[in-house]
């Protein structure tokens, strides 16, 4: 059976299903663009209706953190916006338009054309960009005949065109979005799912993930382990306590054929 190293501790394994955004793609080059348009036209929308803004102080809402200029610079990783599914996300922008004077049904037509808006934005930009050594540490997986898989929270029509974009899709034999599944992450459907599709056993596969959410979706499954993607800030690591181990980046990681 091919190994997989970490940290120097070897785990024998036949599979890594990944995360995609904050694992395999730079989260804040794709999410950030798109969350700033969103948002920025949901707080015009109501600007536009005779209704306050969204307030200045955005960091609440989703979880992410802003620049000086109002931009997104990075996100917590525990948050709505790394963790939520987009029906996470809609439902908490129609309640802030809720709580401003709109009806249920207002809010929800406002989220919807503006999520649009920026789902169009970010599919003209193209903006995806991946994560450094993501894509050599790919080839040498495959090389080793390590099966792969993506599980993400984002719809897997999304994430497959986004690993188009990255160049990516082809070292992978299952794309599992959430709405493939019945309960997303922390629960181990996805994992179930995507082991069923390799044609492997949940303790065969090593799941790498930014967020505490992949990894109890990967404990909850049986994995043999669960790796946090913390990058190269060290306080994201202390954040991932519930992984088995934690990398800055896929440099950090070395495969080994069966022999």
């Amino acid at each position: 059976m091919p190994r997989l190293r970490v940290n120097g501790v070897p785990y024998p394994i036949r599979a890594i299903l990944f995360d995609k955004d904050g694992t395999l793609l730079d989260f804040i080059y794709t999410w950030g663009r798109w969350g700033e348009r969103l948002l920025a036209r949901f707080s015009a929308g109501l600007q536009a209706r005779g209704l306050a803004p969204l307030p200045e102080d955005l960091s609440s809402l989703w979880g992410t953190v802003h620049d000086e200029n109002g931009s997104i610079a990075d996100y917590d990783r525990n948050g709505p916006l790394s963790m939520g599914t987009l029906g996470d996300l809609m439902s908490i922008l129609t309640w802030h338009g809720y709580r401003r004077g709109l009806s249920w049904a207002e809010a929800k037509v406002l989220a919807e054309a503006c999520r649009q808006d920026a789902d169009g934005m970010l599919a003209q930009s193209r903006a995806a960009k991946a994560l450094p050594h993501a894509l050599e540490f790919l080839a040498r997986c495959l090389d080793a005949g390590i099966a792969m898989a993506v599980v993400t929270a984002d719809e897997t029509v999304q994430a497959v065109t986004q690993l188009e974009w990255l160049g990516a899709l082809p070292y992978f034999s299952a794309v599992v979005g959430t709405d493939r599944v019945e309960r997303g992450k922390p629960f181990p459907d996805m994992v179930a799912l995507a082991c069923a599709e390799l044609g492997v056993n949940s303790r065969e596969v090593a799941v790498i993930g930014d967020t505490n959410g992949d990894m109890r979706m990967a404990k909850s499954a049986g994995a043999a382990v669960a790796i946090g993607m913390a990058g190269p800030n060290p306080a994201e690591a202390i954040r991932l306590s519930e992984a088995d181990a934690v990398i800055a980046s896929y440099a950090e990681l070395t495969v080994e054929a069966d022999e």
